[in-house]
């Protein structure tokens, strides 16, 4: 079992920046990869960015791409995601992620073998 807390969401105006954190515990030994999904109120929760924990690979998706940053922290088990330039767009409930199966499917969420409780991210205009 991994466990996966979140951490870092608040509010903020539009063009500030926020950093995500997410700590993995338990079975983090046979992590392959870790993502960030985000889900608006009435949308379904999609794919924001992620990263493959050996070598540090990255993928974003586009809205958020030259604005978002993940980055891991061997050490710590931790992932984090630094969001910059921030947009109303970007209100979202963001969920960590959590991969050990290996393969490809980076934006994907049934790729993902565990999840986080999420954490809330206000943007105003």
């Amino acid at each position: 079992q991994v466990q996966l807390v979140e951490s870092g969401g608040g509010s903020v105006q539009a063009g500030g920046s926020l950093r995500l954190s997410c700590a993995a515990s338990g079975r983090t030994f046979s992590s392959y990869a870790m993502g960030w999904f985000r889900q608006a109120p009435g949308k379904e929760r999609e794919f924001v960015a992620a990263i493959r924990w050996s070598y540090g690979s990255t993928y974003y998706a586009d809205p958020v791409k030259g604005r978002f940053t993940i980055s891991r922290d061997n050490a710590t088990k931790t992932v984090y995601l630094q969001m910059n330039s921030l947009k109303p767009e970007d209100t979202a409930v963001y969920y960590c992620s959590f991969n050990y199966r290996g393969g490809v499917g980076w934006a994907d969420r049934a790729w993902y073998d565990y999840w986080g409780q999420g954490t809330q991210v206000t943007v105003s205009s």
